[in-house]
C-alpha cells in the first residue's frame, strides 16, 4: 500500500489524499487536500508526525492502493494549512554541486566524492511559509528530499530505497554572501538562516513514485522558470548518496537528505531573490509548494 503523510500547523500528523500532489490546472495556489488524522485512526499513537514516521509499516495499513485510508476524511487543507512535512529531525544533511550542469553555471570543478553539508533543523518551515531574504545573495534552489524511515547503519545501495519512509518536495534556500564569506566555504552556515528550509507537502510513499530515479523538478520565480531538470541527471543518485551517509553515521526515522539542485539558480544569472518575489517549487507526482519573498 502507500502513502502522503503530513502535519497541520497545530502539531498533528495527518494522511492526505493527491490533491496537493501537483499545482492546481488553472495555475493558482488554492489547492486543497483532504486530510484523516492519524491520531483518531491510531486511538493516540501516532498523533506526532515524528511517531508516525517511524511507523511507516502502520501507515501503510491504514491506506489502499491510492494511499488514502478507508472512511470519511476528516476536513480539507490547503498548502497554508500545513507545516514542515517532518518538523523536527535529527539530522538535515544537504548534497552539494550534485548536477553537472549547475557545477558548469558556478564555475566549479567536479568532486571526487559528495559534497556533504547540513541545513540546521531550525530553518526548516511549511510549504506555503514565507522566507525572509537576507541581503542581496539571497538564492532560490529546489531539491527532492529523501526520508529516512527506519534506523539503518551501513546499508548496501540496493537497500537504500527500502530504509526511505519517501521523498518530499525542498528549497535548500541559501545565502551565498555568507556562505562564501570565508575559505573554505561556510555552506551549512549559508544555509540554516530561519525560514531557508521549506518542505513538503507531504511524504509520499516510495510505491507511489512512478519513476522514482527519473522525477521531473521545477522551480519558478513570479512565473517565470528557472529551473527545470530530472533527479536522473544527479551525480550521485538517491541510493548511492543514503547508503554513502549510513557508512558514516547512524540514520533515524526522519532524518532528511536534501539531494542537490539543477542549474538555473539566480546567483550564476546575478539574479537572485527580492523582497516581494513569489517561488514555485514543483516535483510531479510528489508536490507543489508556494513560497513568497519577505
Amino acid at each position: 500500500m502507500a502513502y502522503r503523510l503530513a502535519t497541520l500547523r497545530d502539531g498533528r500528523a495527518v494522511l492526505l489524499d493527491d490533491g496537493l500532489s501537483d499545482p492546481p490546472a488553472d495555475g493558482s495556489d488554492a489547492g486543497v487536500a483532504r486530510f484523516w488524522d492519524l491520531g483518531r485512526l491510531t486511538d493516540g499513537r501516532l498523533a506526532d508526525p515524528m511517531a508516525a514516521i517511524a511507523d511507516d509499516g502502520e501507515l501503510h495499513a491504514l491506506c489502499g492502493p491510492d494511499g488514502t485510508p478507508a472512511g470519511d476524511a476528516d476536513g480539507e487543507v490547503g498548502l497554508d494549512g500545513l507545516g514542515p512535512a517532518i518538523p523536527r529531525p535529527r539530522k538535515v544533511f544537504g548534497i552539494g554541486m550534485n548536477y553537472l550542469a549547475h557545477i558548469d553555471e558556478m564555475h566549479r570543478a567536479p568532486s571526487t566524492a559528495p559534497v556533504i553539508f547540513t541545513k540546521f533543523p531550525s530553518c526548516l518551515v511549511g510549504p506555503a511559509d514565507d522566507v525572509r531574504v537576507v541581503g542581496e545573495r539571497t538564492d532560490y534552489e529546489v531539491e527532492l528530499v529523501a526520508v529516512v524511515g527506519r534506523r539503518c547503519r551501513d546499508l548496501d545501495e540496493s537497500d537504500a530505497w527500502d530504509a526511505l519512509a519517501g521523498v518530499t518536495v525542498g528549497q535548500d534556500i541559501s545565502e551565498r554572501e555568507l556562505q562564501n564569506a570565508s575559505t573554505p566555504a561556510q555552506f551549512s552556515l549559508g544555509k540554516s538562516h530561519d525560514t531557508f528550509g521549506p518542505i513538503g507537502p507531504a511524504v509520499v510513499s516510495v510505491d507511489l513514485l512512478g519513476e522514482r530515479d527519473d522525477l521531473l523538478l521545477t522551480c519558478a520565480v513570479d512565473g517565470e522558470v528557472r529551473q527545470d531538470s530530472r533527479t536522473s541527471r544527479m551525480i550521485v543518485g538517491v541510493r548511492q548518496l543514503v547508503a554513502y551517509l549510513s557508512a558514516v553515521c547512524t540514520l533515524e526515522p526522519g532524518d532528511l537528505v536534501f539531494t542537490g539542485t539543477p542549474a538555473g539558480v539566480g546567483d550564476a544569472q546575478d539574479r537572485c531573490l527580492v523582497v516581494g518575489q513569489r517561488i514555485d517549487s514543483h516535483i510531479v507526482g510528489v508536490g507543489h509548494m508556494v513560497n513568497h519573498c519577505v
